[in-house]
């Protein structure tokens, strides 16, 4: 669908019962200028990014009309994803940036989750607590093996830093290689572990968030289009700059991330800071000081 487009609903109505003419009439009402836009990932874990992407879009509505967002109905990869956004078939992706995926699509360039996605905690065994909470950077380097999803794009980033990465392309089977001793350690944003986790609890009761130990990297999340899709592209980015300048933005974010948030302030972990080699040319670092000002860290 282009952002042009607007799909008309169009019944004869000499033809129609009564009753159904009526209610089609209500609904061609109710849809009239009404612009919807499918969109990539979905799931618990991806709620906040919808919920902005509607909080922006309301922000200019006067001017751009009704949007209503809807999901993409069918489960997929992340390279699925991008190619069918690439085709049409999907809108709107919010997904993290690198080199490759500006080749291919137009991104908004907003961090909408403020890097905290680039916050890992590490998922592990409950059993190697005791292990990892004495181990070092280069211990972390050496003897651990980390698990990710092969179409991520933290992967070439863990790879980069010296870390030893399996992979599987299934999000899901990557708790079970952890809960198996596949691999150690399945790091994950800090906005992500503990629901994560929480979901999964009654499967895999064996896993725990370790306690002592943080990566970060660089790592902007933005929504991405077509990209022809200029005109759609500059209504979100409108929307993103009005939401930040009023405060709703901020308001939304700590609003989803507030637990995660004062924890963050609670624990004391060491944090070890990562490059981001993939991160595109002229790409600005995330100011994290809505959750996490930590000096040295927007470099």
């Amino acid at each position: 669908m282009n952002f042009s487009t607007i799909k008309q609903l169009m019944v004869p109505l000499a033809k129609c019962p009564v009753v159904i003419c009526l209610w089609l009439g209500v609904a061609g009402q109710g849809m009239a200028g009404e612009t919807v836009l499918r969109y990539f990932p979905s799931g618990p874990i991806y709620e906040y990014r919808w919920k902005l992407l509607e909080l922006a879009l309301a922000h200019v509505k006067a001017e751009k009309g009704v949007f209503r967002l809807e999901p993409y109905a069918e489960d997929v990869t992340q390279n699925r994803g991008i190619s069918l956004l690439q085709s049409g078939s999907i809108d709107v992706i919010a997904l993290g940036t690198n080199a490759e995926r500006e080749s291919k699509m137009l991104p908004v360039r907003i961090d909408i989750l403020r890097g905290i996605v680039g916050f890992r905690l590490l998922v592990i065994r409950a059993a190697d607590q005791a292990r990892l909470a004495k181990m070092d950077a280069v211990s972390l380097r050496r003897k651990l093996i980390f698990g990710l999803n092969s179409q991520w794009a933290d992967l070439p980033i863990m790879r980069a830093n010296g870390f030893v990465v399996t992979t599987s392309a299934n999000y899901e089977n990557l708790f079970e290689m952890l809960a198996v001793s596949r691999f150690d350690a399945f790091p994950r944003g800090l906005n992500e572990a503990q629901r994560e986790l929480d979901e999964r609890k009654k499967n895999y009761p064996q896993l725990a968030i370790e306690k002592t130990k943080a990566l970060y990297f660089p790592y902007p999340i933005y929504f991405w289009v077509n990209k022809n899709e200029v005109t759609l592209a500059k209504t979100i980015e409108r929307g993103l700059r009005l939401s930040l300048a009023d405060g709703s933005f901020r308001q939304l974010f700590e609003s989803y991330h507030a637990n995660e948030i004062a924890s963050l302030k609670k624990d004391k972990r060491q944090v070890l800071l990562l490059d981001n080699p993939t991160l595109p040319i002229g790409a600005q670092h995330p100011d994290t000081s809505w959750w996490w000002p930590a000096e040295g860290v927007n470099r």
